[in-house]
């Protein structure tokens, strides 16, 4: 996979017609729309349908419920043609294999669900807060190999774990990755970040990209300068 098809536009803003006119703009300069949480409960399905006519989307919303319940919401993902669907390790192998079990697979279009592993803005001291002992990378490993196992097509995971997924899962497993920064960007509210080139290096699938391009003065410039950063990092591996 080269050029623009490997960003995902990460569409974190507070309402569809801020969405729309970000995805238009950046049109095909990105490969994928990511709809997160509080877009999605802003404006619902109708929006995602609408997203879907400008390009493929990227259903984000760490699915995280009883078996039965995240299989319903992935069976609705899948009549809205969503192409990337999350659901968070933490719900459990059964969860995840619901989940899978309720996409229609003889569809070639039928989403393809991830697991969330460790959220990218959680370090060491948060998962000890929480009760996860080792490193987030430990942790990332452990559900990981949990997820794939139990049907998970692919996994969302910070860049640094990406070459240690990768060794560990193979070359089919399906990596998206956010926490992406131009180098000398700021990290917000990310505690594990990286560059695109990085990331690719480390044998990321897709790197998803939200500040960067929202808040850019020429998000199209932004996008091409991501591209040829990654293409770059394809060739050197």
């Amino acid at each position: 996979m080269t050029g623009p098809e490997r960003i995902v536009l990460a569409l974190d803003v507070a309402d569809g017609v801020e969405a729309l006119a970000l995805a238009r703009a950046l049109g095909d300069s990105v490969g994928m729309l990511k709809v997160g949480l509080e877009l999605f409960i802003a404006e619902g399905p109708a929006l995602v349908r609408e997203l879907g006519e400008v390009g493929p989307i990227f259903l984000d919303l760490k699915l995280n419920d009883i078996p039965n319940t995240v299989a319903g919401a992935a069976r609705a993902a899948g009549g809205l043609g969503v192409r990337l669907l999350t659901v968070h390790a933490l719900a459990g192998r059964h969860a995840i294999r619901a989940a899978a079990d309720a996409i229609d697979r003889g569809r070639r279009d039928h989403p393809r669900i991830l697991a969330v592993t460790v959220l990218t803005s959680l370090d060491g001291r948060d998962l000890a807060e929480l009760g996860i002992g080792g490193s987030p990378e430990d942790a990332v490993l452990r559900l990981g190999a949990l997820a794939i196992a139990a049907g998970a097509d692919g996994l969302v995971c910070s860049p640094l774990e990406v070459a240690a997924l990768r060794k560990a899962l193979g070359p089919e497993v399906l990596l998206v990755v956010p926490g992406i920064r131009p180098a000398g960007a700021a990290k917000g509210d990310q505690a594990r970040v990286a560059s695109a080139g990085d990331a690719v290096r480390s044998g990321a699938d897709y790197v998803v990209v939200g500040r960067p391009l929202r808040e850019a003065a020429d998000p199209r410039k932004v996008a091409a300068e991501l591209v040829a950063e990654m293409d770059e990092a394809a060739r050197s591996t």
